[in-house]
């Protein structure tokens, strides 16, 4: 299952405390998610399609609590992903299909005609509780989050620029940053920052989804920390061994040219120390010498034995 269908799993298990809430999430849901069919004068139907099996109960569901009509579920193929099992919901009656459409606001009259509404209606983004329902209806009609393990991206996906516009401005009511892209014949809100899509999902109330992001999140975190703990003791690990190769080799080329009885007393203690010692940390070297000598004591020396070993 993708993680999109457990997002829209948990929102369907949402129980609504007001009809204008459903409402709101309905007229989502069927804008986004559904389609008319004009079959003459005064007569339009409209259906949910799905393949979540989750949303077509919660839509068969919510039209029944909501208005009390005759609503048929039935299945089909689709055709275009792999034969799988469709899901669709649809109001029995034409002259209740209009009822409900006029009563969302998804058709309207204008000028004495009927037509589609592709606004979103006014009185959905009104209150603060509202708006939320109608975001959690407009994800379950059309919208989608990629698998946090992969990336961040949740989007809604609708055919209309006005009605993106209007869906951006209720997702950003809520201090959020939505921006709109066009793709192919479509218009898409999105949102790509972790922070903002926990927010948005907090928001319609997908807090199982959220606890899994947050959690996704931390454990990424670690990764990261861990990886960059381990680049950097790497890259020490490294500067270390070339430094101690880098010594030895000027030590035995003294020792070669004019013999290590040249250095002076201070500096050949450490001369001797590092050739019988080679992996040993400036730390350790320190600690090996009579008195002991901290790293930079050490280090100060070893540069000393360097420079002593270029003028030969």
């Amino acid at each position: 299952m993708s993680f999109s269908s457990k997002v829209k799993n948990d929102l369907c298990r949402i129980e609504h405390i007001g009809s204008e809430t459903l409402a709101a999430e309905l007229s989502a849901l069927i804008h986004m998610g559904g389609s008319l069919k004009f079959s003459g004068p005064g007569r339009i139907t409209f259906q949910i399609k799905t393949e979540n099996a989750a949303i077509a109960r919660h839509g068969f569901k919510s039209i029944k609590n909501l208005y009390g009509v005759e609503v048929e579920v039935r299945t089909a193929k689709n055709k275009q992903f792999k034969n799988r099992n469709a899901y669709i919901v649809e109001v029995v009656s034409p002259e209740e299909s209009m009822k409900i459409l006029l009563d969302l606001g998804i058709i309207g009259n204008v000028e004495g005609y009927t037509t589609f509404m592709d606004v979103i209606p006014e009185r959905f983004d009104k209150g603060r509780e509202t708006r939320k329902a109608y975001l959690r209806g407009a994800f379950l009609g059309a919208g989608s989050i990629s698998d946090p393990e992969k990336g961040y991206h949740l989007e809604f996906s609708t055919s209309n620029y006005e009605y993106a516009r209007q869906l951006s401005d209720i997702i950003n009511s809520f201090d959020l940053n939505s921006k709109i892209i066009s793709r192919k014949n479509n218009h898409v809100v999105y949102l790509k920052d972790s922070e903002q899509i926990v927010t948005l999902l907090s928001v319609i109330g997908a807090h199982g989804a959220l606890l899994e992001i947050e959690n996704i999140r931390i454990m990424k975190g670690m990764r990261n920390n861990v990886n960059r703990i381990v680049n950097c003791e790497t890259a020490n690990l490294t500067k270390t061994v070339e430094a101690a190769w880098k010594q030895i080799e000027c030590i035995e080329k003294i020792k070669n040219a004019v013999g290590l009885d040249k250095l002076p007393p201070n500096l050949r203690e450490i001369a001797e120390l590092r050739l019988n010692n080679q992996e040993a940390s400036l730390k350790e070297l320190g600690d090996m010498m009579s008195p002991p000598m901290g790293k930079s004591g050490v280090n100060h020396r070893l540069k000393k034995i360097e420079e002593f070993a270029a003028k030969i």
